[in-house]
């Protein structure tokens, strides 16, 4: 097996001053004509379940209400598996091109999480028409607008 070398674009903030994702300097070029996307898609690091334990974890107990007993962790969003790697679809709300920062609405990463990478969101790649998901999330909501008025507290087992 192949080992693989990523190294962080930037950082999550995330605390009273709002949520950023700050772009390390030398990476600022490639922001250049991300202007006009309403979305990105920021693949990053859950850097607090990076050690041997949370990577040898396959499955887990029931995490969602409803859900199977048991789960495999590639049927969960989970920070707990092989590779602590996190997919997020946030709105941008500003780009600072000189600075390199990123106001976002919303990212589920805490402060000082390390971003791997950064996509445009595109509707022609990014978006299923109708997606099936399994009856016990059936009734979550049907876009990430929607989620933020969801009561996602009643979802979870934890």
């Amino acid at each position: 097996m192949s080992k693989f070398i990523v190294h962080p674009i930037g950082k999550v903030y995330n605390n009273e001053n709002g949520t950023f994702i700050e772009v390390e300097k030398s990476y600022i070029p490639a922001l250049q004509a991300l202007d006009g996307f309403s979305h990105i898609n920021v693949l990053w690091w859950f850097s607090d379940f990076d050690d041997e334990q949370s990577r040898s974890t396959l499955q887990t107990k029931q995490p969602y209400k409803g859900a199977p007993e048991v789960m495999g962790v590639f049927a969960t969003r989970s920070p707990v598996r092989p590779n602590p790697i996190a997919l997020t679809t946030v709105d941008i709300i500003h780009i600072d091109y000189e600075k390199g920062i990123i106001h976002i609405a919303f990212i589920d990463a805490n402060d000082n999480t390390p971003v791997l990478d950064m996509k445009p969101y595109t509707p022609s790649f990014d978006r299923v028409e109708t997606p099936g998901v399994p009856a016990w999330c059936s009734h979550w909501p049907k876009s990430t607008e929607e989620s933020a008025y969801f009561s996602w507290e009643k979802e979870f087992n934890f």
